[in-house]
Order: C-alpha cells, then sequence, then structure tokens
C-alpha cells in the first residue's frame, strides 16, 4: 500500500557531479591562480608560474654543469624551429636587465640553409631566410647565415679532433666568476659617480663583441649554381632516407663547427628538447651508434675537443615548449625538412620518432623513462686509460673507431700467435647506414706466417677462414 510522504522519484546518483575545469582548480604553485597550462595530470600552473617554472628549468641545467664561464663567446645553433627559438628567447630574457639572476656570456646566433639538401626552390630558400632574418635582426644577437652548399669550401682541418687540456671544472669555473665580479667591481667603481657611465660600463661588460646585426661577420653570399647542383648530386647517391638525415646531421655539425671555430666561440648551443633527446636515443640504438649514446643524448658533447657542445634544453618536452612559445609569443619559422611529409616507415629516424609518441600517448611516462635512463650513461674512456693517446675517428660524426687492438697487444708482448689473436679485428662504423661499409667486420691479419684464405661472401665481401679469428 502506498505510504503518506513516500518518495517515488528516482535515487539520487552517488556519484560527485563533473566538475567544471579551470573554475574550482588552481595553480599547484601559487594556489590562487586559475591554471592555463596542465602540463602533466595533476600538474596545472597559471601564466606567471609556468613561466617562472619554464625558465628555472632553463637556468637550473646550466647552473647544475657549470660548463659556460662568464665572459665566454656561444654561439646558439638555431634552426627557426619551436626548441631552438625557445632556447634563443631564454637567452635574450637571461641577458636584460630585468632578470633577477643575469646571464654572463656573450651569445650569438648561427642558421644553416639546408633549402638545396630538402629540394627547395630558390624562391621558397628566399622567403625563408628573409623571415629569418627578421628575427634574427630583431633579437639583437652577432648572427651567421651559412647555406649547406658551403661544406665543399671547408678547410680539411675540420676532419681532425683538436686537442684540449683537461681542466678542473669546479676550480676553474670559480676562478673565471670571481674575476668576472671583480672586473664588474672596477667597472663600478670608475663610473659610481655617474649612472650613465655606470650603465655604459655594463652594457660593454655584458657585449664586448656587439656588432651591428645587419652586417654580420660572415658575408650574405649566396651559394652559386654549381655549389647547389654538387649538394643535390650528394645527396641523390645517398638511397635511403636514413642516411641522407644521418649524413646531413654530419654536414651540419661540421659547418657550425666550422663557424664557431672561426669566429672564436668555445661553446655551441643546441636546441634539442627532453623528447627529442629520448627519440634520438632509441634511434641510435637501432643504428649502431650504442658505444657513444652519453656523446650523443648527454648535457655536453666534448668529442670535438676545441669546441663543446652543450644542449640547455634537454629538460623541457616538446608539450612544455609548445605551450610556452604559445603564451609569450615566441617566434619561429617553420622550415621543411628532409622527411617532411614522409610516411611513417621511410626511414628508422621516423618510425622511431612515431612509436615514441605514440608510445607517449598511451602511457605519458615513456618519455620522462628513456630520457632519466640515458642521464644515468657515463663517458668511460676507452680502453679504461684517461690518458691514451686518440685513436683513429669517423670522420663523419668524429667518434672513435672501435678497433680491438688485443691481439697486436699480445704479439708485441712476445706472446705465442695462437688461432684466437692471429688477427686484430678492425669494427668498421656501422652508426651511418648507406654511408660505411656493410657486412661483416673486416680482418687485419698480423700473425706470423702465411695469412689466412678468405672465403667469399655472396655480398662480395671477405671474411678470414681461420675459425679463431673472431669475424
Amino acid at each position: 500500500m502506498c505510504q503518506v510522504g513516500e518518495d517515488y522519484a528516482e535515487p539520487a546518483s552517488e556519484e560527485p557531479p563533473p566538475r567544471q575545469p579551470g573554475r574550482e582548480q588552481k595553480c599547484v604553485k601559487c594556489k590562487e591562480g586559475l591554471p592555463v597550462v596542465v602540463i602533466r595530470a595533476g600538474d596545472a600552473f597559471c601564466r606567471d608560474c609556468f613561466k617562472a617554472f619554464y625558465i628555472h628549468k632553463f637556468r637550473a641545467v646550466l647552473g647544475k654543469n657549470r660548463l659556460i664561464f662568464p665572459g665566454e663567446k656561444v654561439l646558439l645553433a638555431w634552426s627557426g624551429g619551436p626548441s631552438s627559438s625557445s632556447m634563443v628567447w631564454q637567452v635574450l630574457e637571461g641577458l636584460s636587465r630585468e632578470s633577477a639572476k643575469r646571464l654572463r656570456f656573450v651569445p650569438g646566433i648561427v642558421c644553416i640553409d639546408e633549402g638545396a639538401a630538402c629540394g627547395l626552390s630558390p624562391e621558397a630558400r628566399a622567403k625563408t631566410l628573409a623571415e629569418m632574418k627578421l628575427i634574427l635582426q630583431t633579437v639583437g644577437f652577432p648572427w651567421h647565415v651559412v647555406a649547406l652548399e658551403e661544406v665543399f669550401d671547408l678547410p680539411p682541418s675540420v676532419l681532425r679532433c683538436f686537442a684540449q687540456e683537461p681542466v678542473e671544472t669546479e676550480g676553474a669555473y670559480k676562478a673565471a666568476v670571481d674575476s668576472f665580479l671583480q672586473q664588474q667591481h672596477v667597472l663600478g667603481a670608475e663610473g659610481a659617480g655617474d649612472s650613465p657611465s655606470l650603465a655604459q660600463g655594463e652594457e660593454q661588460l655584458s657585449w664586448p663583441c656587439t656588432q651591428d646585426p645587419q652586417n654580420p661577420q660572415s658575408p650574405d653570399r649566396p651559394p652559386t649554381a654549381a655549389q647547389t647542383e654538387a649538394l643535390s648530386r650528394l645527396f641523390d647517391s645517398v638511397k635511403t632516407l636514413t642516411a641522407k638525415e644521418e649524413l646531413l646531421q654530419a654536414l651540419r655539425t661540421h659547418l657550425i663547427l666550422h663557424v664557431a671555430r672561426t669566429h672564436g666561440y668555445s661553446k655551441v648551443m643546441t636546441g634539442d628538447s627532453c623528447t627529442r633527446l629520448a627519440i634520438k636515443l632509441m634511434t641510435s640504438l637501432a643504428l649502431g651508434r650504442g658505444a657513444f649514446l652519453a656523446w650523443d643524448t648527454g648535457f655536453s658533447d666534448e668529442r670535438h675537443g676545441d669546441v663543446v657542445v652543450v644542449r640547455p634544453m634537454r629538460e623541457h618536452t616538446l608539450k612544455e615548449v609548445a605551450f610556452y612559445n604559445h603564451l609569450f609569443a615566441v617566434p619561429s619559422v617553420f622550415t621543411p625538412a628532409l622527411d617532411t611529409k614522409a610516411p611513417e616507415k621511410a626511414s628508422i629516424h621516423r618510425l622511431m620518432e612515431a612509436f615514441m609518441l605514440r608510445l607517449q600517448d598511451q602511457f605519458p611516462s615513456t618519455v620522462s623513462t628513456v630520457y632519466r635512463t640515458s642521464e644515468k650513461l657515463v663517458k668511460a674512456p676507452r680502453h679504461g686509460c684517461a690518458a691514451s693517446p686518440p685513436g683513429p675517428r669517423c670522420l663523419l660524426c668524429m667518434c672513435a673507431l672501435d678497433i680491438d687492438t688485443a691481439g697486436a697487444a699480445l704479439l708485441s708482448q712476445g706472446g705465442p700467435p695462437s688461432l684466437r689473436h692471429r688477427a686484430a679485428v678492425l669494427r668498421l662504423p656501422r652508426e651511418h647506414e648507406g654511408l660505411a661499409l656493410r657486412g661483416p667486420p673486416a680482418t687485419l691479419h698480423l700473425g706470423r706466417g702465411p695469412a689466412p684464405q678468405p672465403e667469399l661472401l655472396p655480398q662480395g665481401l671477405h671474411r678470414a677462414a681461420d675459425p679463431g679469428v673472431p669475424g
């Protein structure tokens, strides 16, 4: 029977009503502002806190490693992309007077025109260069625009590794900071009576080599038609897209290092982000460059000797870079690359990039896990001796060749020429697919007596028939 006052309405749902995004949630940093960026689940930042967080990560990487000394000339490798543009803007803001802790090095910018390798027309290349030069003039740093065709005019010295005396980082950095502060104190004391002269002294100290951005040191001359045709033939002779990307990276690095050496820069900054380094780590493993991951993905790369490559953007993900550039109007220029509009399986680089980004979409900690793994890699000296003389190096990436000298060392000590140590194996570099010899490693006979008879392989390569020789 019906009861008086009985409620026949539907029972109320036990689940709480959906929360409106951005209305009840507050910034995880200041607990007051409305969030505009969600970096990870639960990490929502307001505009001001996100900017402070982004700048702190950039400064913390530089401060923790202490490789860039006060007054040192640093070349910023700018491609026009989001990461390198954000890096240039971080340096520009760090050198401004409003910055709390000003950066103390002297920057310059280098830009490599790769239009010929990517098949762009002269009109498209001219349009892209005009956009880049407009941004460079806005920044105001000394800049150098170099065409990729100038690799044919590089001196042979770029293929040599310049030795550099090892220095104690902590002691040298502290001495450089003390000298810089003492020089700044002297300039401040001289201009204490006149504030404009003090400001002028500070500006002169920060920009000892400032030049007119419209008249850079490197002359702005377009490449000749013969150089462009030679570069096109070079890339057309490389069959796979993987090999073309490796070749382009090698030529780009040689040009940047040559510009740095010519104009007195001792450090080169690149805009490799955390996401890009994680993809590069997996790609290098697939290409057989596992022995050089610490140099390819670490903060510093000292393989070139006199010029050190540093990666200050390695703590920032591509998502953070994209949000920062959008919120604070950081200009960038889109330049087509070799793999633009290429299918996913066109190269190892594209395949690994698609794999990592797809995995990151399903498991948000993928990139950070791979990146933290790369941080644990140590640059151990070869053969366990830091003072060992440098051996032969690859002319493309300047990495040391993997040479097994166990057999040669045993024979030099007068040991018995056993079957296993009758030859020393020279393992050729395989990290550049299509640019290095394929197949099993070649063997160099160093034994006493006649050399073992080789057998002919189907690919036309030779391998020693001696079962004791590692093949």
